[in-house]
């Protein structure tokens, strides 16, 4: 990854990422009360450029709705859009350089990021872009990444959907499942 690469849709600011967002509100269902019966509390993002889409609806408040969407949306982005390739992002390991972000979380080869902190999704998307470019080599892209092969996978493990994209793409191959 270049320095002059174009920012992965999930590690947009909120601000940004607005701009390339469809909003449609709805009232919710279920419990709630007559506030969430009255009030269109349910918010649904759908990111125009990829089409994919997130919802939430849980919570009586349109703005929590709102930033519990816009999570799980940079979230469904961090797993299904992989940031496109070019030559001299094809590089050995030692000279790959992370993130800034990722740089900032990583302390004596061990990454630090709650899944729930609105970061987790860029560091996911990197972690999964550096995957690709490796062609799933755990060790090259952990290496490259600065990080243990095993922290790479517990950091993959804290989203589901990533550790078992990247299991169902080992067992194509004919290699053993990860477990974090």
């Amino acid at each position: 990854m270049t320095r002059d690469r174009p920012p992965h849709p999930a590690a947009l600011p909120p601000a940004e990422l607005r701009k390339e967002l469809r909003e449609e509100r709805t009232r919710g269902s279920g419990p709630g009360g007559q506030h969430r019966n009255r009030v269109e509390t349910e918010v649904r993002l759908t990111h125009l450029p990829t089409g994919i889409r997130a919802f939430a609806g849980e919570r009586r408040s349109q703005e929590q709705n709102r930033r519990m969407a816009l999570f799980r949306l940079r979230l469904n982005l961090a797993l299904q859009v992989r940031s496109p390739l070019r030559d001299e992002d094809c590089v050995p390991p030692g000279s790959h350089r992370p993130s800034d972000l990722w740089l900032g979380r990583v302390r004596n080869g061990r990454l630090r990021v709650n899944p729930e902190h609105e970061d987790f999704p860029a560091l996911l998307a990197e972690a999964l872009d550096v995957l690709h470019l490796y062609d799933d080599d755990l060790a090259a892209a952990a290496a490259a990444l600065r990080i243990s092969r095993s922290q790479l996978v517990r950091f993959l493990a804290q989203a589901p959907a990533a550790l078992a994209a990247l299991n169902d793409r080992r067992a194509a191959r004919g290699q053993r499942p990860l477990r974090a």
